[in-house]
């Protein structure tokens, strides 16, 4: 596992990270997302060793991290690292060997990564003559070429059509499943939504808020869906705490103060009518995101 403890990383007068703490486990994928600035980047950095905190403390499998467990990360850095006019399977025979693996074993490797991410037909071809989703595709078997123990990916995602972002999940999902700790930043939260198994939301380098999907959900507005067609225009008035977010036909979206005007609408709705719908609406992480950001969201 690995663990973050309140890591603090000043650059001067900007504290680029502020007491941050958090863990990726064995087997999961961990979504870690800010906007622009945040402090991502600069936290893998640390847990890379690339750049050292001012206090807290990277601590793999229970004890802190070490340059050889630090050989043992794959990683796709934000810039990329690879080699233009490289071929695809020299290059990832390269990272592989300098890594420790045999020139058997390097090549063996690189052509069954090449396989699993439908670029086998690609191996001899220069990088540079790849397009930017199948170049993205060669820089995460790069960083898996030597079997890795952590994953720690930055904007994997970024530029990638749907096939393509499907052929990598695939790949990750496998890692994980495997029992490798896998931590990914990116801003395509929809693409986060459906991969990462726990998400970090981190601003102005605070984890901000954690958890599940789920969970982070369940913080947000509570809001309902009630479709009553026999009702009119402000029916809902008579009921504490309750706001019209929106309104579509005969369905309204209503907002409520606290979990106790759930069968006070429920009950009122049912006064005027039949009910067609009533739903708890859980808001995208897309939306959780704009929340978090603005201030509105509830903290962890």
């Amino acid at each position: 596992m690995l663990e973050l403890s309140h890591l603090t990383k000043r650059f001067g007068s900007l504290e680029a990270l502020h007491d941050l703490s958090f863990d990726v486990r064995p087997g999961e994928i961990f979504g870690f997302v800010g906007a622009n600035g945040a402090g991502k980047t600069t936290t893998m950095r640390v847990v890379l060793g690339v750049l050292e905190a001012d206090s807290g403390s990277v601590i793999w499998d229970g004890s802190p991290i070490t340059f050889a467990a630090r050989r043992r990360i794959g990683y796709i850095p934000e810039d990329r690292g690879l080699y233009p006019k490289m071929t695809v399977i020299a290059q990832l025979e390269y990272f592989a060997r300098l890594h420790g693996v045999v020139r058997k074993a390097a090549h063996a490797a690189s052509i069954a990564l090449l396989e699993r991410l439908g670029l086998a037909d690609r191996a001899k071809s220069q990088l540079q003559s790849l397009s930017h989703g199948n170049q993205q595709r060669v820089q995460l078997a790069a960083a898996l070429v030597f079997s890795p123990d952590l994953l720690v990916l930055d904007e994997p995602f970024a530029g990638l059509d749907p096939v393509a972002v499907d052929a990598m999940t695939d790949v990750l999902r496998a890692e994980a499943d495997a029992g490798k700790p896998v931590v990914l930043s990116s801003h395509q939260l929809d693409i986060v939504e459906r991969v990462c198994d726990r998400v970090g939301i981190i601003n102005h380098g605070q984890m901000v808020a954690s958890g599940t999907v789920a969970e982070l959900t369940e913080r947000g507005p509570l809001r309902f869906w009630v479709d009553v067609p026999g009702a009119g225009a402000g029916w809902y008035d008579g009921v504490p705490g309750v706001t019209l977010v929106e309104q579509d036909g005969s369905r309204w979206l209503l907002q409520l103060a606290d979990d106790a005007g759930e069968q006070a609408v429920l009950q009122k709705a049912l006064t005027l009518g039949p009910v067609h719908e009533f739903r708890r609406e859980r808001p995208a992480l897309t939306q959780l995101f704009r929340d978090v950001m603005s201030g509105t969201a509830v903290d962890e």
